[in-house]
């Protein structure tokens, strides 16, 4: 069904539009889109990772919100900006304005709707910026828009027990903890036998990256040709079902304290850019 991981009574398009309208208190009332990507994740995951776990990782979190926390899960965003991936099949890329317009637009019928709270749960490395740069534009054209961007893996997690120091320190895609936590999402998806490691070399310069991550742009194909940046070898359904019950809880707990939020409201500017512009313009003339 359409819904997938969210719980159906906390599924946004689920709702009519006369449901929508009779909400209560919708102002602080949390709505929670998922974004993902769709991009090789190696030979041994589905190229649908990303998604998967945005919206796995969101879908949990809703079901564990007490009736009395109002919010809602919007469908996942499947194709992001993952154009460091478009040299292996399977990668369907847009590109970062297409992504860009896209959220501002979504978020533009959510403020339409009548709700004020609007939370990003986004999966995909390659594209925080552009989630960044829609939540600043839309709070710029709506003073009383509260838009949180943010990333899937940004709250409290134990994947971390898991993991050795060096897939601490480089590993960045298809990696052990990925790969764990598909195998809890989406079993039927993974196939271990084809897991292999690959890393990156550790950045040559320890002031522009003093844990040895890239500190250049990069695209997949530079670290080898499986696609794999990490080791996804040790991963078990097992570690991944504690890693997705920490997120969730950890997200259900973000999305309380966000409806209980108040954040100062502010109005419009009166002025146009130009004519602005103008004005200090003409004040600064002898």
């Amino acid at each position: 069904m359409l819904h997938g991981f969210c719980p159906a009574p906390r599924f946004l398009p689920y709702l009519s539009w006369t449901d929508i309208a009779a909400l209560p208190d919708r102002e602080n009332t949390v709505i929670v889109l998922p974004v993902g990507a769709t991009e090789q994740h190696g030979p041994h995951l589905p190229c649908a990772v990303d998604t998967l776990i945005a919206a796995g990782v969101v879908g949990h979190a809703l079901a564990q919100l007490p009736a009395s926390v109002p919010a809602f899960g919007m469908a996942p965003i499947s194709y992001g900006k993952s154009e460091e991936h478009l040299h292996f099949p399977g990668t369907v890329t847009l590109t970062g304005r297409t992504l860009l317009s896209t959220i501002e637009e979504l978020g533009e019928s959510v403020y339409r709707a009548g709700f004020r709270k609007l939370l990003f749960v986004n999966g995909h490395g390659g594209q925080p910026q552009v989630l960044e740069m829609a939540a600043r534009e839309l709070r710029l054209r709506h003073g009383d828009f509260i838009v949180v961007p943010s990333f899937t893996w940004r709250v409290p997690h134990v994947a971390g027990q898991y993991l050795n120091e060096r897939e601490k320190r480089l590993a960045m895609h298809a990696g052990h903890a990925e790969t764990a936590l598909v195998l809890a999402l989406a079993p039927e998806t993974v196939r271990m036998d084809r897991a292999v490691a690959s890393y990156p070399p550790e950045f040559p310069s320890k002031l522009l990256s003093p844990d040895g991550r890239p500190a250049c742009a990069w695209a997949a194909r530079d670290f080898g040709d499986s696609g794999v940046i990490g080791d996804p070898t040790p991963a078990t359904a097992e570690q991944g079902q504690a890693i997705l019950d920490s997120l969730a809880t950890s997200w259900a707990q973000a999305i309380t304290e966000l409806h209980e939020a108040r954040w100062p409201a502010r109005s419009a500017p009166t002025w146009e850019r130009g004519q602005f512009a103008g004005e200090v313009a003409g004040s600064a003339a002898p």
